[in-house]
């Protein structure tokens, strides 16, 4: 098949803000829903219609090979600045498939963009130019990866690209978050500092304190999870299933003929486990803060390390 192949200049983004944890089960004085205080049961179930029939509404498009390559920053590249441009080439068996949004439902074919291991912003404005501001000085990863409009990931082969470049005299502020050139949030402040959070400060995203936005010791050869879904906040039709999804590299799940497990917990409930490289939805969500730990495993059940990133814990927000 003919490739096609679209350049694509982003120069990244990152994250939704969802508010600040709740400290107990009763609304906080932010507003915040409660938090269960139990790990809720919440049953598999499949794929749900308005998502099914999407699928057939894209015809092709499902059935599309995408493949991203981060053409800047370079692999191993070092940059003097606290802002980092990005660009990412997009080709491959495309089908049809092309990063935009639809004016009228907010939704379309994205990409994933994560840097380090802060949740991902959905990039849909292939033509506008982005940037990473405020990174701080040392060694970072910027993984991205195609996406469906509802969010589920393409896990064909070359759909998923990694590197790492190193910041040196960016003159980043400490006691500020990374955001992108479009104001979005993407991290916590830059080192542990210790300052308060301000109006200069805001509140983290996604629901909690994040780590701060450094590489780690990841090795691009051994087995890497990355958490994708889900994220942020649901509410009406889409509360009512939720779905785990995730980028899985140099590693196969027991299911597909492989060594390795996906385990995940709500709430630091009891350990489930995911075997096929696949969307899992989960349904009986009730309203308020939830927890979703995700983890690499062996046969044995133990983790997986990779720099720290094959055990992501989230925290996302549903409204009903």
């Amino acid at each position: 098949m003919k490739t096609k192949l679209i350049v694509i200049t982003a120069f990244a983004i990152f994250t939704t803000a969802c508010g600040p944890t709740p400290s107990n089960n009763a609304a906080n004085s932010n507003g915040n829903r409660p938090t269960p205080k139990t790990a809720p049961a919440l049953p598999v179930v499949s794929t749900p219609a308005r998502i099914k029939t999407m699928m057939t509404e894209r015809g092709e498009q499902e059935r599309a090979a995408p493949m991203l390559k981060v053409t800047e920053p370079k692999a191993g590249s070092t940059v003097t600045s606290s802002t980092v441009k990005v660009s990412v080439a997009l080709a491959g068996d495309l089908k049809g498939y092309k990063p935009m949004k639809d004016p009228a439902t907010q939704m379309g074919n994205h990409i994933h963009v994560i840097l380090d291991n802060q949740p991902y912003e959905a990039y849909y404005e292939i033509g506008k130019p982005f940037e990473l501001r405020n990174v701080s000085d040392g060694e970072h990863t910027l993984r991205v990866f195609p996406s469906r409009p509802w969010h589920e990931s393409y896990k064909n082969e070359g759909a998923f690209q990694m590197v790492k470049f190193t910041v040196r005299n960016g003159a980043a502020e400490a006691n500020k978050p990374v955001t992108t050139n479009t104001g979005q949030q993407m991290s916590n402040a830059n080192a542990n500092t210790g300052v308060a959070k301000t109006k200069e400060l805001p509140q983290p995203p996604e629901g909690k304190d994040m780590k701060e936005s450094t590489a780690g010791a990841i090795d691009a050869a051994k087995p890497l999870l990355t958490y994708s879904r889900p994220k942020a906040e649901y509410k009406d039709a889409e509360a009512d299933a939720i779905m785990i999804d995730f980028w899985l590299a140099n590693a196969k799940l027991t299911g597909d003929g492989g060594e390795y497990r996906v385990r995940y917990s709500i709430h630091g409930g009891e350990a489930k486990f995911i075997d096929k490289w696949a969307p899992l939805w989960l349904s009986g969500w009730a309203a308020g803060t939830h927890s979703i730990k995700l983890e690499l495993v062996d046969k044995a059940g133990n983790l997986v390390d990779n720099g720290g990133y094959n055990s992501t814990t989230r925290e996302i927000t549903v409204v009903k």
